[in-house]
């Protein structure tokens, strides 16, 4: 049994086991300490310091994302001094950008805009001074904003060790620091599969998904959780809607498994098919080979198939009928069609779509 050590937070001791973050542990037992590079499943790099706490005898605030805890630890998460680094470095944060939230897709649920409301920071003390990067919006599913950028890394890491594309990186140094494609590329001009993990990823609004610019604000928009219609992985995610039309599709992270949160890009941003004038809602019959395809109930097409199936079987055998089943159902079903072609037809003649 592994052993459990106790360190004391906010005047409550705690029992941790070895290797536990300070961050980890204050958690556990509803202690908020701000985040903002913080991704979890990934490496934790200390690089915001917005969640710095104050640990007895250190010399110095320490990072409580990166910061293990040990025997006897006593930590303090809310002091004046903890409060004071806060503020500056989101005052920092804040100056450094071009965080215009009247327009921005992420008002309403950017973390440095929660931040700053939650240190009652009035403006920054320090000039704004936004980079000026020019808006990549080569591609039509991921819009970047440089300008919006805090550097925190959290798309780096999503991307090299979530998706492991290995796509983004830092290039160049100091204030002309940088997130971006090799070369410093477009995204339409780089190995990017469009994923969108960026943007799931991104505390502010320097990566947004395009389609959902102006569809509805955060606080308008209804979230479902979903099972993706793709595959047969049975990927979790958020469709958030409004006016029964789909502005945007988030991982599930709360449910975890199996896609833990991520989505491929069909996952993300293939669903046009949802109100698109061209999709099928009502069965369709051809009754004579040279008729027009007519409208019919589920009733009318199920008694067609079934009465179609049961006349070439007694005709010509079960081996001369084949299914073809579809990598858009689940497991399930795919399940349940085989065992159907085997057990009521009688026939090992099936295939799927994804092998040819």
């Amino acid at each position: 049994m592994e052993k459990t050590i106790t360190v004391t937070i906010d005047g409550k001791e705690v029992l941790a086991s070895p290797g536990q973050t300070i961050l980890e542990c204050a958690r556990e037992i509803g202690i908020f300490i701000p985040t903002l590079c913080h991704l979890q499943n990934t490496t934790n790099v200390g690089a915001c310091r917005v969640c710095v706490v104050e640990v007895e005898n250190a010399r110095s605030l320490v990072a409580s994302c990166c910061m293990p805890v040990s025997p006897g630890m006593v930590i303090r998460t809310n002091t004046p001094a903890v409060r004071a680094a806060q503020k500056m470095i989101v005052e920092l944060l804040w100056s450094s950008g071009d965080h215009n939230c009247l327009v921005c897709e992420q008002n309403g649920q950017c973390e440095l805009q929660n931040l700053v409301y939650w240190l009652k920071i009035d403006k920054p003390r320090f000039p704004i001074h936004p980079p000026g990067y020019p808006v990549d919006e080569s591609n039509t599913m991921i819009s970047r904003d440089m300008n919006k950028c805090i550097l925190c890394g959290r798309c780096v890491r999503a991307c090299n060790e979530i998706q492991v594309n290995e796509v983004l990186d830092f290039a160049k140094r100091s204030s002309d620091a940088k997130v971006g494609p090799a070369f410093d590329a477009d995204y339409i001009d780089s190995v990017c599969v469009f994923c969108g993990e960026c943007a799931q990823v991104c505390p502010t609004g320097a990566i947004t998904l395009k389609p959902a610019k102006f569809a509805g604000r955060p606080w308008e928009l209804t979230k479902t959780r979903t099972t993706c219609a793709y595959c047969g992985v049975g990927c979790q995610m958020d469709l958030y809607t409004k006016d029964n039309k789909v502005v945007k599709v988030m991982g599930n992270r709360e449910y975890g498994t199996p896609n833990q949160g991520s989505l491929c890009v069909k996952g993300r941003f293939a669903m046009d098919f949802l109100t698109h004038p061209d999709r099928l809602t009502k069965p369709l019959i051809r009754y004579t080979k040279n008729e027009d395809l007519k409208e019919a109930t589920w009733e009318e097409a199920f008694t067609f198939i079934a009465d179609k199936l049961s006349t070439i079987k007694k005709e010509n055998g079960s081996d001369s009928i084949a299914g073809l089943s579809s990598a858009r159902c689940t497991n399930e079903e795919n399940y349940l069609f085989q065992k159907f072609m085997r057990a009521v037809i009688g026939t090992n003649n099936v295939d799927h779509c994804a092998r040819l």
